[in-house]
């Protein structure tokens, strides 16, 4: 992945730690070179973690974390609570129940209900 303000590719370090930084920039993983790091406020362009405010963010599957405070926010379009399981209702089915019912329909099996 190349610096998202110059473009040039990242190169494997000798030994150590890479002066390369990962941030958030419209949701997305980006690198920031060691060159526009000193050239540049790439702080003030990447997104920010709501609770702390810190610049230091990673995503990774559909999800942000930071670096800093380990808050992570969930993809856009997800729930961040359950409402039917705080008011007692019913609830949607899990990932579990989700697998197994494609299971069922992939290998056509009929699985005893509970």
């Amino acid at each position: 992945m190349p610096c998202y303000r110059c473009g040039a590719r990242q190169t494997d370090p000798d030994r150590g730690h890479s002066p390369w930084r990962r941030g958030v920039r419209n949701d997305c993983q980006v690198l920031v070179c060691p060159e526009c790091q000193v050239a540049h406020d790439w702080a003030g362009e990447l997104d920010r973690c709501p609770r702390c405010g810190s610049v230091h963010l990673v995503r990774r599957l559909g999800e942000v974390e930071c670096r800093d405070c380990r808050t992570v926010v969930p993809p856009p379009g997800t729930p961040t609570a359950d409402p039917a399981a705080e008011s007692g209702g019913t609830q949607a089915p899990g990932l579990s129940e989700e697998v197994a019912l494609a299971l069922e329909r992939v290998l056509g099996r009929t699985a005893a209900r509970r």
